[in-house]
């Protein structure tokens, strides 16, 4: 939908967690990952391997989102992320995991997906709002202490959200570990706050000129 000075996208929401009601619990340490009813959803193999990845699919959420927004099919989230280390755009060193790495994940979306797909280790907010006024979606960095919009955060960045919308005062995000009924879907956030919050990297993902059939899968880091 589109007014004056505003246009916001119609795009699918997901979590970075199966059970988008449970996020909030989950990230206050009240519910253990493996223990959201709906895990096997992941195409994880266990609930071990689900809690392990639930917590680094933000950029794979902010994938699954344009997907569905274009109309491809939405493959689950342990699938996308299998293929993503398989591109490089994850790096696993036993229980530590290196990414989203964002060149090699543009590279990723290109061929994966036939989406164009820019890796923009610096990326200012004039360009983001031109971005996504145009019809494309943007993949932001930010702190995840975003959804609260609270004190000034201890670094900017780590955590990827997805741009849907922007207006004169704010941008408009979609936020994979936002909690349900405040800081999830459609969240205005003004340029100004999202400054705080915001390491200046991204990935841009633009509308398919034409539909290209998904084949199989396979410089700057995570959120």
């Amino acid at each position: 939908m589109s007014g004056s000075g505003r246009v916001v996208h119609r795009v699918p929401y997901y979590a970075q967690w199966e059970s988008a009601g449970l996020v909030e619990e989950i990230v206050a340490g009240r519910l253990d990952a493996a223990d959201d009813p709906l895990w096997q959803k992941s195409g994880a193999a266990d609930a071990a391997e689900y809690a392990f990845w639930s917590w680094r699919l933000c950029g794979v959420a902010c994938l699954r989102m344009a997907l569905d927004h274009w109309r491809y099919e939405v493959p689950p989230a342990l699938a996308v992320a299998a293929e993503c280390l398989e591109a490089g755009a994850y790096v696993r060193r036993g229980d530590r995991v290196d990414g989203l790495i964002y060149a090699p994940f543009a590279g990723y979306v290109r061929r994966r997906w036939g989406l164009e797909a820019q890796a923009r280790p610096e990326l200012d907010a004039a360009e983001v709002r031109e971005h996504v006024a145009a019809g494309g979606l943007a993949m932001l960095s930010v702190h995840p202490s975003i959804r609260g919009l609270g004190p000034e955060p201890p670094q900017r960045g780590g955590h990827l959200v997805l741009a849907v919308g922007v207006a004169d005062d704010a941008v408009v995000i979609h936020n994979p570990s936002g909690f349900q009924g405040s800081s999830q879907e459609y969240v205005p956030v003004s340029w100004t706050d999202l400054a705080r919050f915001r390491a200046e990297r991204g990935v841009l993902l633009f509308p398919p000129a034409r539909r290209a059939a998904p084949g199989p899968g396979a410089g700057e880091g995570a959120g």
